[in-house]
């Protein structure tokens, strides 16, 4: 088998010596392989590489699996994504299924085991790709419609109808869109916002979401100044509250 006709696998893992016998053996099952120590430059090789899976880790450095996790369900909803953590508690398994994980196992962890959950991920991610007709981008669809207090986003097209009229929307506008309405009422802060939404390790200091906030209070509240959809949380953050239709 030619490496381009290999199913590609990307190992999020910091614990060298698992990650590298992760690899050893998938390679043997006739995989491509891939390891990432840490959060940051695992979303940097999931983005440049594309891979078909992802094996990840929870408590890494830098941005923490669950947050690598959401990162890239904010993007892509059908790559399968097996969880493989110390923590094994019900709790640990529940939260990791609520942010889209396909399968969570925990260490320690039985090969044959391990090796089987992943053949049946990577048949099942390719019966979706034959079912819904994705192309090589990996891109999910996003949901195709939102609508918040007179406002209307389109997520397949962009575009959201809003007191300033027809807006054009970036991608990281969407992105950081869809990451406050799958938090509704939920507070956010700054650093969870960017390990999430940008990827960024939680030290970076930056003013990036705050300007993307006044962006958003520009284009969706009736008074930016007094905003009721997108609000502060002194020494927080930010909570999305949806609020009333206006139909």
């Amino acid at each position: 088998m030619n490496d381009a006709d290999k199913r590609r696998i990307l190992v999020i893992e910091d614990e060298t010596h698992i990650a590298e016998g992760l690899k050893l053996n998938l390679s043997l099952q006739g995989y491509d392989v891939i390891i990432a120590s840490d959060g940051v430059s695992g979303l940097k090789k999931w983005k440049e590489w594309v891979p078909d899976l992802i094996v990840l880790d929870i408590m890494l450095p830098g941005i923490d699996g669950l947050s690598v996790l959401q990162n890239i369900r904010l993007e892509d909803e059908r790559i399968p994504i097996l969880i493989l953590s110390a923590k094994g508690e019900p709790d640990d398994k529940i939260k990791g299924f609520s942010y889209g994980v396909d399968d969570y196992l925990s260490k320690p962890f039985n090969l044959e085991e391990f090796l089987l959950r992943v053949e049946r991920l990577l048949t099942r991610g390719s019966w979706n790709h034959v079912r819904n007709g994705i192309n090589g981008s990996g891109l999910a669809l996003l949901p195709k419609t939102y609508a918040f207090g007179g406002n209307h986003i389109n997520f397949e097209t962009l575009v959201a109808d809003c007191k300033c009229g027809k807006i054009n929307l970036t991608e990281q506008e969407v992105k950081l869109l869809k990451l406050f309405i799958a938090n509704s009422g939920k507070p956010l802060s700054r650093s969870k916002l960017l390990e999430i939404g940008w990827g960024y390790n939680r030290d970076t200091t930056t003013r990036t979401v705050d300007n993307f906030i006044v962006r958003f209070r520009k284009y969706f509240e009736d008074n930016p100044k007094k905003p009721v959809h997108f609000k502060s949380l002194r020494s927080i953050g930010y909570v999305f509250d949806q609020g009333h239709n206006k139909e």
